[in-house]
């Protein structure tokens, strides 16, 4: 809401391998009931187009707004989503999300389990939504 976005979700996969999706990413990782990561990749034209919309001409540094704003989204999801698992009883905690930037770069999840990926596109692009617990 805050990016004046309306990302439509795609048919969510079990991913095979560790390339991102997209050309900047960042992954937080979870503890508690379960430990694990969560993550999300960002095609550049979809992260520009986020900053420009939350911070309009306020931006300095397109590199370091986006990077800041990818990690500040994740945040946000990872956060969402552990209010929603705490309210069914199983509480997490989260760590500093880490930014990753540049073509074909890798997400290392954590866990050992599968990782399930969730893809999104926007007007501006796409990007992918991928969480891994262990089993």
């Amino acid at each position: 809401m805050m990016a004046m976005i309306s990302p439509k979700a795609g048919t969510p996969y079990v991913k095979r391998d560790s390339l991102a999706k997209g050309d900047v990413s960042a992954v937080v990782g979870i503890t508690g009931a379960k430990n694990g990561t969560i993550s999300l990749s960002f095609e550049k034209a979809c992260a520009v187009a986020i900053v420009k919309n939350m911070l309009g001409d306020e931006i300095t540094d397109i590199l370091t707004d986006v990077r800041d704003a990818v990690g500040e989204i994740t945040n946000m999801v990872s956060g969402q989503a552990r209010s929603g698992l705490a309210e069914m009883g199983m509480v997490f905690q989260a760590g500093t999300p880490t930014v990753i930037m540049g073509d074909n770069h890798v997400i290392s999840h954590i866990s050992s389990g599968p990782i399930m990926a969730i893809p999104f596109e926007t007007e501006h692009g796409g990007f992918t939504l991928e969480f891994s617990f262990e089993s």
